[in-house]
């Protein structure tokens, strides 16, 4: 078996943005002024699938992607490399504020199963290779509490536009048939989820915008954007469209009280041994994710890895962003924990630690916006779930702009407002509160095999707006 060494490079963007080959690497700067019909700040996977998406629908358009620091810097080339149909939000909520109610919501559970397949289709058209693979996504039980957690969220997915086979019940052996953790207890599996690597995904995208005409700038912080004017700390961009595409980096622009951004912690580990594998089982490469309330996610890389990420340090006061994402030993050593637990009698070392922010709303819904008057659009709030997220949410932004009505541009985050954050130091006090109740509810129920779920569990719940 494999022995544990020495510690993990720490930071530098993530493992998925230093393994880039280094034709990757760079874009000019912006500076001086320029008239295009539209400007997309952010280059994130928002902000590209939505220069591709306006570019198919009006391949005339003249568009810039102007990016404060490097393409893929944000949570689009450092997340967990899930692509799943996980709805950026609590699906009732939705429900309420729309007129069709519940089938709107319905509806948009099902955009985002179909986008799942729409994005590998697209991928494989444009031949980016991402490692992607769909493999789908299993959710493992290590109480019967969680069990149940499961078994009422498949029930919740039934009634939201999931069909049986799209959500499925497995026992215990039948987990470990796929997966061998250890304790667990049974579980769900979804098929229609893929494996990806985010960075080579951002920037295979980029790759095939810059075929396409589409320009790209890095290093180029938008300051303001009002009156048909992008104000760029070194120049100016006049364009009658423009779409805000900066998810947990939005609050210079939107507000600090529109969306704050929660961090989130990845290690990867050193490529396992053919033993190690033996054991572990994961040969269908499907995503991983249990039902802790403080939860994990995690993928077997095409390299032989784990990858797996949790919240860590969940919020910085004042909105911090963290920089290029160095997490603290802490986090790093709970991961491994997890991993120590998942797979006994395997040593565990983590290679490379990360961190990064994703942008979340007060009650946890995203939203598409568009302004026909002011001529300004905008996709956020995703919660974690960004990969699928930002193809809907991109795709429907550029078919909301250009005047193109379909069945994404009725949906019921089209148009959604939540309420803002509450000031400092309340939103810190908040957010902590909420994490350490998650927290103390794991530990508990996992200490008492516990088969109900922990009563601040619920009120933890309740209190972000997480149950529907």
């Amino acid at each position: 078996m494999t022995a544990v060494s020495a510690e993990p490079l720490n930071g530098h963007l993530g493992f998925w943005m230093a393994n880039l080959q280094p034709e990757h690497l760079s874009q000019p700067r912006f500076e001086g002024e320029d008239t295009i019909d539209l400007a997309i700040i952010g280059g994130g996977l928002t902000g590209l699938w939505a220069a591709y998406f306006a570019k198919s629908l009006d391949p005339s358009l003249s568009i810039a992607v102007l990016e404060a620091e490097r393409i893929g810097y944000g949570a689009s080339g450092r997340n967990g490399g899930w692509a799943s149909a996980l709805v950026p939000g609590n699906r009732a909520r939705f429900a309420r504020a729309a007129a069709e109610g519940k089938s709107a919501s319905i509806a948009l559970q099902q955009e985002f199963i179909r986008s799942v397949d729409g994005m590998l289709d697209t991928l494989g058209g444009e031949g980016i290779q991402a490692d992607q693979h769909k493999g789908g996504t299993l959710s493992a039980a290590h109480t019967e509490a969680g069990l149940q957690r499961l078994l009422d969220k498949r029930q919740a997915d039934l009634s939201y536009g999931y069909a049986p086979e799209q959500v499925q019940v497995l026992d215990r052996q039948e987990f470990k048939n796929l997966i061998n953790i250890d304790d667990v207890h049974g579980g769900l599996f979804y098929p229609d989820v893929a494996r990806i690597d985010p960075a080579k995904l951002v920037h295979g995208l980029a790759g095939v915008l810059e075929s396409k005409g589409v320009r790209l700038y890095e290093s180029s912080r938008v300051l303001s954007v009002e009156n048909g004017t992008v104000t760029l700390e070194a120049g100016r961009v006049r364009a009658p469209m423009a779409f805000i595409c900066t998810e947990g980096y939005s609050a210079p622009l939107l507000g600090p009280r529109r969306l704050i951004p929660i961090n989130s912690s990845m290690i990867v580990t050193q490529r396992l041994d053919d033993r190690d594998w033996e054991h572990i089982g994961w040969n269908g490469l499907q995503c991983l994710n249990d039902s802790a309330h403080a939860f994990i996610y995690a993928q077997r890389t095409a390299d032989s890895r784990i990858a797996i990420g949790g919240r860590g340090m969940p919020y910085r006061f004042a909105s911090g962003t963290g920089g290029h994402g160095r997490t603290s030993e802490a986090t790093v050593r709970q991961l491994l924990q997890k991993l120590h637990r998942f797979f006994p009698g395997i040593e565990f070392r983590a290679e490379h630690a990360w961190s990064g922010v994703l942008g979340v709303t007060r009650d946890w819904n995203a939203s598409v916006t568009w302004d026909p008057g002011s001529g300004v659009g905008a996709s956020v709030g995703y919660a974690g779930h960004g990969v699928t997220s930002a193809f809907v949410g991109a795709r429907t932004l550029a078919e909301l702009a250009l005047g193109h009505k379909t069945e994404r541009t009725q949906l019921p985050w089209v148009g959604y407002r939540s309420r803002s954050w509450e000031p400092e130091p309340i939103r810190w006090l908040g957010v902590h509160a909420m994490y350490r109740l998650f927290g103390i509810a794991d530990a508990w129920e996992e200490w008492r095999g516990s088969a109900k779920t922990s009563a601040l569990a619920k009120f933890g719940s309740r209190l972000a707006g997480l149950h529907e």
